[in-house]
């Protein structure tokens, strides 16, 4: 049988990470904009309601796919650069987004020129699983796998494990595991995505990227696509059915059925649970099987975001920022009121600040149509410019 040739891109992975990247600007518009975001957390079921839940929830799918598609994008760009050279830019590509994180992304976050909070969220833990990555491609590609599924299935083991204060066992263990905050002085450290179960996610994109490698027939592709797909959607609902094992934090039957359906789907992200990584994952997965091949609305609009991520994710967070900047200069505050010293929803500063949940959606649309047009110059640029080592660095 022939095998088609393989595309430099595929479309189905640039659709479906346009895709979470859109939603992605969905929970930090709700961050900036609803006013009951400074009031209580869009998961608490006792003050939420479905549709806060659900504009919460269906943003969970970003960063485990994000993460996960990192992986698969390392495994096709080793097939054309050699695992030598995509060793070498894996460390360099790496610490540069760990560079990003602690600079520009975090004064997108904040606009504070004296760095009093450092985040440590998606974008550090990426460029720290693509260093760990660096050293795992030399291995073979099953225990590349294996060391990713035990990440991922295990880690909850260590749940119970925990080591207080600030020093600096509590500082390394929070970088593992344990989602944390630390204080010193002015100056606030936030651990939000510790290593080890996100670094398992990153393994386990680079495993499936030989699904997609120059000697995968698409058919087969497919077929595994669906199995592990179905595989990781039916074991969240039967694991988290039996509660007893893949998350902190259990399920409860409400008077209200719709309740005891989000507390049923009210999984733990700091850090990622088995089981929220399955609820995730596994419906990803499902759709890069359906979305081979197929027509989907704003495929085009979707897949050129997809391509560009790095550029969108940092562009929206400093759109957002300023836009929100605007907003409560017009709703009577300063705008200094938006030069955050703690997290946005934490800021006193702006009592009774905020906008309705319909116009919140307005707002995260209005958004992403005006990064479009800028996302598209970028992606040409980066198709003509493919030669300049900086452009994949962007």
């Amino acid at each position: 049988m022939q095998i088609p040739p393989v595309n430099k891109r595929i479309e189905s992975i640039d659709l479906l990470r346009g895709l979470v990247m859109v939603i992605m600007a969905l929970d930090h518009v709700r961050d900036y904009f609803h006013r009951d975001a400074f009031l209580f957390a869009p998961t608490d079921l006792d003050q939420t309601n479905g549709f806060l839940f659900f504009t919460r929830w269906i943003t969970h799918f970003c960063a485990p796919v994000f993460v996960f598609l990192a992986g698969t994008s390392a495994f096709l760009a080793g097939e054309r650069k050699g695992k030598k050279e995509l060793s070498r830019f894996l460390i360099s590509r790496g610490l540069w987004l760990i560079l990003l994180e602690l600079t520009v992304i975090n004064f997108a976050w904040f606009f504070d020129t004296g760095f009093h909070n450092i985040l440590l969220i998606v974008i550090w833990v990426i460029g720290l699983g693509m260093i760990v990555l660096s050293g795992l491609i030399w291995l073979p590609r099953r225990w590349i796998l294996g060391f990713g599924l035990a990440l991922v299935l295990g880690h909850n083991l260590l749940d119970g494990m925990t080591v207080p204060g600030q020093g600096v066992a509590a500082i390394l263990w929070s970088v593992m595991h344990q989602f944390q905050l630390f204080q010193f002085g002015e100056f606030t450290l936030f651990i939000g995505y510790p290593a080890i179960p996100w670094v398992g996610v990153m393994a386990l994109g680079y495993a499936a990227g030989s699904l997609y490698s120059k000697a995968a027939h698409p058919e087969n592709r497919r077929k595994w696509l669906l199995r592990i797909g179905l595989s990781a959607t039916i074991g969240f609902v039967l694991l988290r059915a039996l509660d007893v094992y893949g998350d902190p934090s259990g399920w409860e039957v409400r008077a209200n059925p719709l309740f005891t359906l989000l507390s049923y789907l009210n999984t733990s992200k700091y850090p990622p649970s088995l089981l929220y990584l399955l609820m995730t994952l596994g419906p990803a997965l499902l759709f890069l099987r359906f979305a081979e091949k197929k027509n989907i609305p704003l495929q085009k609009q979707l897949s050129v975001i997809g391509r560009v991520p790095l550029f969108y994710y940092v562009a929206h967070l400093y759109l957002i920022h300023a836009v929100a900047m605007l907003a409560a200069v017009l709703t009577g505050y300063p705008w200094q009121a938006m030069v955050l010293p703690v997290w946005v929803n934490f800021a006193t500063s702006l009592p009774g600040y905020g906008f309705g949940l319909l116009s919140t959606w307005f707002i995260w649309l209005a958004v992403v149509v005006s990064l479009y047009p800028a996302c598209v110059l970028w992606d040409k640029f980066k198709a003509q410019h493919k030669h300049k080592w900086w452009v994949g660095y962007v």
